[in-house]
């Protein structure tokens, strides 16, 4: 019976035809809007590497100076070259990788190009094992090779293409800035979203892949400067081996444990190693402490869902909230103007339950039509986010799960619009639809 009812109303939305396609274009409109911001939100807040996010954790020590830095407690989101050389060194958990970024100039021997900017990562031996980064060439250099300081280099899947083609990239060398580095291998679309690794509270960035990846050693060593966030209240010298000196913080420290069990072994490891530190004169504050977060925490940590998302995602629904009351008008106009319909079903034996299911069973094909507007809106509004700001272009992409959930939210949106109209439906009386006919 509800199959021939939905026949039915599928019939119905050919009559009243400019009717029908207001109540489609106002349901697809609420949908479009609401359902691109519920995309954003749902891609921020999903887990970027979910079969190891309890496992990964990166510290936080609060070395601010006595008289600088915040007084609530806060931490800083980036840590000093002393306390990642020393976690390195260390040597706590199974995999372990100290990062910064790098950027600099690229000159290509291939024939047409020019040279240009690129943008990367300073990393260790056991990075690309920890972020379960897929190679689609060669492999990343060693721990022998990180320990030499050597000039090696692991480039993302569209540099190697831009500079190679189709050819092998292992083996060749690419020169950035007064450098060359050999390359030992090709990773193969790795850009998680967000790109936590990398996010430090500055901003929401982190979309698209990183182009270069080359050993921190090395990059300590020829003194590579920072692309990113560097915070000093004071430097203990001039230039880079200042920096590295002082309690500038740059650097991110991500660790891999065997299990998410053994994070409270690692935590008051942490909290050993920071009175060590306060022992030799360093982390003055009274309240030097040090914590350890893992993915999801960090996410929340560095705010990559702010407030100012939340606030458009609810601005979106209210938005939807006001097409369904519109809708619910246009749906009462169109159940009225059928009352005599009504009326003669009823005076044939049809129960309210009947006329009730067939009603709402109308709504919701004006809704499964909506939503077919909806999500083309709903593309239209991503696209154009993603136009408007890098911040938020990994962000704006729609998947399976929520293609489906906004058919689903445009039926459901259609049928609750229509209980109202559809139970004013109901009460029509027969006798006196007959009568004025």
């Amino acid at each position: 019976m509800i199959g021939y009812y939905f026949r039915l109303g599928f019939h119905q939305l050919r009559r009243a035809p400019v009717l029908t396609l207001l109540i489609v274009l106002t349901l697809a409109v609420g949908v479009a809007a609401s359902m691109s911001t519920l995309t954003v939100l749902y891609v921020m807040s999903g887990d970027p590497i979910p079969q190891k996010s309890e496992r990964l954790l990166t510290p936080q020590i609060n070395n601010y100076p006595v008289d600088g830095g915040p007084q609530d407690g806060n931490l800083p989101t980036l840590l000093s070259w002393t306390d990642v050389r020393n976690l390195r060194e260390d040597g706590r958990g199974q995999r372990r990788s100290g990062l910064y970024g790098i950027s600099g100039i690229l000159y290509p021997e291939r024939d047409g190009l020019k040279n240009f900017f690129v943008d990367g990562v300073a990393v260790d031996a056991d990075f690309f094992a920890m972020m379960d980064a897929p190679f689609r060439e060669g492999r990343g250099w060693s721990a022998a090779e990180d320990s030499a300081e050597a000039r090696v280099a692991v480039l993302g899947t569209q540099l190697a293409r831009k500079l190679f083609g189709e050819g092998p990239a292992v083996g060749q060398e690419v020169r950035v800035d007064e450098q060359r580095y050999r390359v030992v291998g090709v990773l193969d679309r790795f850009s998680p979203v967000p790109k936590f690794y990398r996010l430090d509270g500055s901003s929401r960035a982190g979309a698209g892949e990183d182009e270069l990846f080359i050993p921190l050693s090395t990059a300590i060593a020829i003194e590579k400067d920072v692309d990113g966030t560097v915070s000093c209240f004071q430097q203990t010298g001039p230039g880079f081996q200042g920096r590295l000196a002082s309690e500038c913080v740059w650097l991110r420290y991500w660790v891999e444990l065997g299990s998410a069990s053994e994070r409270s072994d690692y935590e008051a490891y942490l909290q050993a190693y920071v009175a060590e530190q306060k022992t030799q004169g360093r982390l003055p504050r009274a309240d030097a402490r040090a914590i350890a977060r893992d993915v999801r925490e960090w996410l929340v940590e560095v705010g990559v869902v702010d407030d100012d998302v939340r606030l458009q995602f609810w601005l979106a629904f209210g938005f939807l909230f006001v097409c369904l009351v519109n809708t619910v008008g246009l749906l009462l106009a169109k159940f009225t103007a059928r009352a005599a319909d009504v009326g003669v079903r009823r005076a044939l034996g049809a129960t309210r339950g009947q006329i009730f299911l067939q009603y709402l069973s109308e709504a919701a094909a004006l809704g499964l039509a909506g939503s077919v507007v909806g999500i083309a809106g709903v593309f239209g509004l991503l696209r154009l986010l993603a136009s408007q700001s890098p911040d938020l272009e990994a962000y704006a992409q729609m998947d399976a799960v929520m293609l489906v959930t906004t058919v689903l939210v445009s039926v459901l949106a259609a049928i609750l619009a229509g209980l109202l109209p559809t139970w004013r439906a109901t009460r029509v009386l027969p006798a006196v639809q007959l009568k004025t006919q």
